[in-house]
């Protein structure tokens, strides 16, 4: 079967969850294998990446990898492509990960695919584009296709592979210099999933109605080992932080479950979250436009009925 380059996501020397994704996904298509870059490799990463399939992992762990701005990562899956000519290069749908994709398809003269949320035979893709309004089928005509996939748009399936260790060695050139990482700043984080990457995400909005009352949306995730999402009228409000939000112009979700707690579903929202697998809308208004597109509703008051949710999901576990 044809070689599938993996970008790994890893975060300290942890393999991320989209990297597991992306390893599943690439075994559906053909022969997985994953490309570590940077510093942070172990024994236990190799043996996460093994698990799920990875039959190769390319070893570029050099500091210089990390010491610049994405384009040592563009140039080193350009070697990798250019030696190995594989069928196929995945990556995260991140920020960073987009970037490096876009400058890899320059760099091969090839087409890119985004925010992918399926694959079919063939590399033909799932897109839901213009702001969650259409959903289109795309594949790339020219080159090696470059697919950034949006995290959880696959369950991840562990399948041990070969996880053979090859060692790459990659100069970055003096134009992928340009920008160097002076600072990192570690975000401090809670126990909560990180909200792109949570299987299950519980999202408040207006209907909430105040900073102190997200304290109801919270107690759910927590008790489902979820994240904690927002609308934008939630943000700019100032109830729930901006890094929180779910939409067009915030964070895209795609996780199993969506729980939206007094959203009403502006076209702004759905824009992030439309994906997710199966989504419950709790929402006093029967014509709300959130309840289109749920799989389950609720027509009630949130204050009333998250509670009440919260108190049966913490009786059951």
């Amino acid at each position: 079967m044809s070689e599938i380059l993996v970008l790994v996501e890893h975060v300290e020397g942890q393999v991320k969850k989209v990297t597991l994704e992306l390893l599943t996904l690439a075994r559906k298509l053909g022969t997985p294998s994953a490309v570590w870059a940077g510093p942070g490799y172990s024994p236990d990463a190799k043996a996460r990446l093994a698990e799920y399939g990875a039959e190769t992992i390319y070893l570029a762990d050099s500091a210089d990898i990390n010491d610049y701005v994405v384009a040592p990562k563009a140039e080193l899956l350009a070697q990798l492509v250019s030696e190995k000519s594989p069928a196929a290069v995945l990556v995260a749908a991140t920020a960073e990960a987009k970037e490096i994709a876009g400058r890899l398809a320059i760099k091969i003269d090839s087409g890119v695919l985004t925010d992918v949320v399926g694959l079919q035979d063939g590399l033909i893709a799932d897109q839901s584009i213009f702001g969650g309004g259409v959903n289109v089928q795309s594949r790339v005509t020219k080159g090696t296709p470059i697919v950034a996939v949006r995290p959880n748009a696959t369950p991840v399936e562990a399948a041990v592979g070969a996880g053979a260790e090859e060692q790459v060695s990659v100069t970055v050139s003096e134009a992928a210099k340009s920008a160097r990482v002076v600072e990192r700043v570690k975000e401090e984080k809670g126990a909560r999933p990180e909200l792109t990457e949570a299987a299950i995400v519980v999202s408040g909005g207006r209907g909430v109605g105040s900073a102190e009352n997200f304290s109801i949306i919270e107690k759910l995730a927590d008790s489902l080992g979820a994240a904690v999402g927002a609308s934008r009228a939630a943000t700019d409000a100032g109830w729930y932080p901006h890094q929180f939000q779910v939409g067009q112009t915030g964070k895209t979700v795609s996780p199993q479950l969506y729980i939206a707690a007094g959203i009403s579903g502006a076209i702004q929202h759905r824009a992030g979250m439309q994906t997710a697998k199966t989504i419950i809308a709790i929402n006093k208004d029967p014509e709300a436009p959130i309840f289109e597109l749920a799989d389950f509703g609720v027509v009630g008051d949130l204050h009333q009925v998250v509670p009440q949710l919260t108190d049966e999901v913490v009786k059951r576990k």
